[in-house]
């Protein structure tokens, strides 16, 4: 079975989220069960894009609007990642550093016809192919109107029965634009306008739900919680339940190894608690950290959406009321939570640490040192921090929400394997802090749950299987 995915992002080459780890691990997974799978994203000019050998395989040019778009299809040359990956190279349009934001941390402005003519530009190279995918996986909005284009645009009729399969990773961005700009889409019979329509809009990621052959979200509880609360969409997605299934994703066992990673301080050997111990010592190198307390960590964006503008406010209840932990927040985001946080770490230097920069190493030896990962998400569509955090024997904090509600059991229950909280608010948060601090203090409980949460298989073996099976249930139809 031959899977091709098209994506924006895809780890290493260019990551901005969760989406780049699941087109970087899914397809090797898929592949290691016995299904052919690629990968093409844009060409971006990140290092690693830029350190790699490329062969280029297919040279085109398409109109779009009022520009003569010309692009170059290349493969990357000696492997290593388990899967073939190509990238869709328009100059002009994705050679810049960075996947979505400028130097000033603003969307780039023609982001629509970045993404329009990725799109297109891939299409052109999939039709003329001689061995056409089985399926193609498109993923977000960035590639919502791939299923649209395949079906009713004349230019792409080749494909127009290739089955689709969409995955929602994010419902937050529509990737929405207005009718003026239709012109820049291949010609299409006008009857079938209303395919891409919502709310008097082009609506990239409704278009996708209407007309892939497939939908997944990446996690079960997801799923419900759209077909229940995403917004206008929401009556969309129940009208198309019946074509949907919520897939939760896994992690990459082999980059997120405690025995091998070589991006931590000590691996796992016999003893978890010297693990944690000796990696927890390697932190002070370059934070405060208190040897008697917990050391409770944030790792992610600091946006709105993973709830981490409730982080200045219930660390500083939290330590306002008498309690005590050390604290560490790594990653970037919104300004106005940069802001809190430096002024909550200049009010607490001995208990908070922040470190406002994207930093994949220091992520991994934070997840190895910690003692618990507080994740107080408004909406988590699957999470993996969570898992990776376990992985490393680092207890979750989080909000009962998406991928979370269904990956972390609350230690109330049995078989606990961390701490849950249900409200958005800093009440409930802080007091799901404190719970971690006497559970700390409950020697026997917590290491007993840190060694079982190292146990847990979160690899992407039964996802990989899941999906095998999606994708040949859609194959049936076309036989």
């Amino acid at each position: 079975m031959k899977v091709l995915h098209i994506s924006a992002e895809c780890y290493p080459a260019a990551k901005a989220g969760g989406l780049g780890d699941v087109a970087g691990a899914l397809p090797k997974y898929l592949t290691e069960s016995g299904c052919a799978a690629t990968v093409i994203i844009p060409k971006y000019h990140t290092k690693w894009i830029l350190a790699q050998t490329w062969k280029a395989v297919f040279h085109g040019r398409f109109p779009m609007g009022n520009e003569s778009i010309s692009f170059t299809i290349q493969k990357l040359e000696g492997g290593g990642l388990g899967f073939p990956l190509y990238v869709t190279d328009i100059p002009g349009k994705y050679d810049r550093p960075s996947v979505y934001l400028d130097e000033n941390g603003k969307g780039f402005k023609d982001e629509v016809e970045r993404s329009l003519c990725f799109q297109q530009a891939t299409l052109h190279w999939v039709k003329q192919l001689e061995q056409l995918p089985e399926v193609i996986h498109c993923h977000d909005h960035h590639t919502g109107l791939t299923p649209f284009m395949m079906e009713h645009c004349a230019v792409f009729s080749r494909l127009a029965k290739i089955p689709t399969v969409f995955t929602i990773h994010n419902a937050e961005y529509h990737g929405t634009f207005g009718w003026n700009k239709v012109n820049q889409l291949p010609v299409f019979d006008g009857r079938v306008g209303g395919l891409i329509d919502w709310d008097r809009a082009i609506n990239p990621l409704a278009a996708a739900i209407k007309c892939c052959w497939r939908l997944t979200t990446v996690s079960p509880t997801y799923m419900r919680e759209l077909q229940l609360n995403a917004g206008n969409l929401a009556p969309l997605l129940q009208q198309e339940q019946a074509k949907s299934k919520g897939v939760l994703n896994g992690i990459d066992a082999q980059v997120w190894n405690p025995k091998t990673d070589h991006l931590i301080a000590e691996h796992l050997k016999r003893s978890l608690k010297t693990f944690k111990q000796k990696n927890k010592t390697a932190l002070k190198d370059k934070f405060t950290i208190q040897d008697d307390l917990p050391l409770i960590t944030f790792i992610g964006r600091l946006a709105g959406e993973k709830g981490a503008n409730l982080l200045a406010p219930m660390i500083d209840r939290f330590l306002q009321t008498g309690n005590k932990a050390s604290f560490i927040v790594l990653g970037t985001g919104e300004p106005q939570i940069h802001q809190a946080l430096k002024q909550l770490g200049q009010r607490y230097p001995d208990y908070v640490n922040v470190a406002l920069e994207y930093n994949e190493q220091l992520a991994h030896q934070l997840y190895a040192g910690s003692d618990f990962l507080v994740m107080p998400s408004k909406v988590e569509p699957c999470g993996l921090n969570q898992m990776y955090s376990m992985r490393y024997g680092t207890i979750p904090i989080v909000r009962a929400v998406g991928g979370l509600k269904d990956t972390v059991k609350d230690i109330g229950q049995t078989d606990g394997r961390g701490i849950q909280f249900i409200h958005l608010t800093i009440e409930d948060a802080t007091n799901a802090l404190k719970r971690a601090t006497n559970l700390y203090q409950n020697t026997q409980q917590f290491e007993k749950i840190r060694k079982t949460i190292t146990a847990i298989d979160f690899s992407w073996e039964n996802s990989a299987n899941q999906y095998i099976d999606l994708y040949n249930s859609i194959i049936t139809i076309t036989k």
